[in-house]
């Protein structure tokens, strides 16, 4: 049996093939990919832009997807298969220090992630380790639930940033991090929850998800030293600096955002006159991605309205031209298998 994928050769360089359907091996289990998202390291990895340690080459991508169990490997529960799933990307080692103390995401053993080093979801099926899979409901939306990869990054975020009842928040960009962010922490019944958003569409959205205000970067810098707590997922030259700003003496700041070379740093010795806490977020540990699941399951997140384009495998090259276009009318971008 065949089936398509994508695979990316080299930077802009693709072709749709269709290789043979393989058994899992050992441990592993097969899906089939019910929508794959497109994020900036999709875009990044197709223009050559991604770090060479963080890439192989040629590869399929696809790290953001939801499917369903079709068959399983030797070793792995057969009640699995029919199962919706979604599934962790990095393969961490489970035996080095940081991954016995919870944090899998700052694994030591050397890189390796679906859709960069590994086969991804940019395919009809996808072959993941069954250790990394976290199931959902029967009823699960799986295009929604295509969108829990970066929930959970959020949702690492938020437990860093520990909100509690009745602070106020702020929320710097409403990209598809920031809108996921936004849901979340209304959660928490926040005093104030704020999204600092140019774009009129995204923060109409955000007001929509449970923002109690809207502002634009340039109105909030008049709102320094409100917050107790700022989650930051712009990734702009000066978000980093605006979150921090914007935090109270004593307040948390989450950074998830990655900016470009050159962005604007953050003073130290504020940070340590004000007292503030920093805390920096890339990927997701498998406490986050079972709090995303949970929060998506209870109806708490809510991602399907991020949703503005669906595009089958064929149109991959245009799929990700969408992405970091800047058109205020694309928002989450799926491929269809």
């Amino acid at each position: 049996m065949t089936h398509e994928a994508v695979v990316l050769e080299g930077p802009g360089a693709w072709r749709l093939e269709r290789p043979a359907t393989e058994d899992p091996a050992a441990g592993e289990v097969r899906c089939r990919v019910g929508a794959a998202g497109i994020c900036g390291s999709d875009r990044e990895l197709f223009d050559g832009n991604r770090p060479e340690s963080y890439v192989r080459y040629p590869v399929t991508p696809g790290h953001e997807w939801a499917g369903t169990v079709e068959a399983v490997g030797p070793g792995v529960d057969p009640a699995l298969v029919g199962r919706k799933v979604v599934a962790e990307g990095f393969r961490n080692c489970q035996t080095c220090e940081r991954c016995r103390s919870g944090e899998t995401s700052l694994c030591t053993a050397a890189y390796d992630e679906t859709g960069f080093t590994r086969a991804g979801a940019f395919a009809a099926y996808v072959t993941v380790p069954a250790r990394l899979l976290h199931l959902l409901d029967d009823e699960a939306d799986l295009r929604a639930a295509a969108l829990l990869e970066p929930a959970a990054v959020v949702a690492s975020a938020v437990m860093k940033g520990a909100p509690r009842t009745a602070e106020r928040i702020a929320v710097v960009g409403g990209g598809t991090l920031g809108l996921l962010a936004v849901q979340l922490l209304a959660a928490y019944t926040p005093l104030e929850l704020v999204l600092i958003e140019p774009r009129d569409r995204r923060a109409a959205q955000g007001a929509q998800f449970g923002a109690t205000g809207t502002l634009r970067p340039d109105e909030a810098e008049a709102r320094a030293g409100r917050f107790d707590l700022v989650v930051e997922t712009a990734g702009a030259a000066r978000s980093a600096a605006l979150a921090v700003a914007l935090t109270r003496r004593g307040g948390r700041v989450a950074l998830t955002g990655i900016p470009a070379p050159g962005a604007q740093g953050v003073d130290p010795v504020a940070l340590a006159m004000q007292q503030t806490t920093v805390y920096g977020v890339f990927g997701a540990p498998s406490a986050a991605w079972s709090y995303a699941v949970r929060a998506f399951g209870s109806g708490v997140l809510d991602p399907a309205p991020l949703i503005t384009h669906e595009l089958p495998l064929s149109a991959y090259d245009k799929a990700v031209s969408l992405v970091g276009s800047g058109d205020p009318e694309v928002g989450k971008v799926l491929l269809r298998p």
